[in-house]
């Protein structure tokens, strides 16, 4: 094993302890519909809200989300663990029938929203950055929604958990 080899593997591993919200990423436009499960979402700035989602760069949803120019993520709760599979390509069910099940609205800017997320994100990719193997997508938002209720999914150790909602006074 080369010495970046071995680099990568430690870095694999201690990213694999760094417990992470799970989201999909969703988009429809000119250049289709799709979704991709990640866990790669982070906050920038509030002021205007904007976030940076990161997708691999050799997933061929890549460029429909490059193309469309917009996106939604959609927090999932602790129940939606089987639509993260799905969208994680960990199942057999192709894109066309995960988008045609009624568990979606339609977003101000015609992007699929999950319902019964503990958070949407919608928003227009303002800036990417191409960096080693992903893309970084710089979303600035319009539209947000947080639920009241429901605990979240996380993706720690190489598989999902639930951390449960605590009460804020």
């Amino acid at each position: 094993m080369t010495q970046q080899q071995a680099d990568q593997k430690n870095f694999r591993e201690a990213m694999a302890q760094l417990s992470s919200a799970v989201s999909i990423l969703t988009t429809s436009g000119d250049a289709g519909t799709c979704g991709i499960t990640v866990t790669a979402v982070c906050s920038i700035t509030d002021s205007p809200p904007t976030l940076i989602a990161c997708i691999n760069r050799n997933s061929k949803m890549n460029a429909i989300f490059q193309a469309n120019k917009k996106l939604c993520v959609n927090v999932l709760n602790n129940e939606q663990e089987m639509l993260a599979k799905h969208f994680a390509g960990m199942t057999d069910t192709p894109m066309e029938e995960r988008f045609s099940w009624n568990i979606w609205n339609t977003g101000a800017s015609g992007v699929p929203i999950l319902k019964h997320c503990i958070a949407t994100l919608e928003g227009e990719i303002d800036q990417i950055a191409e960096v080693g193997t992903h893309s970084i997508y710089f979303v600035k938002l319009s539209g947000i929604a947080v639920a009241e209720a429901g605990d979240a999914l996380v993706y720690f150790n190489r598989s999902f958990h639930t951390t449960p909602r605590v009460k804020t006074s």
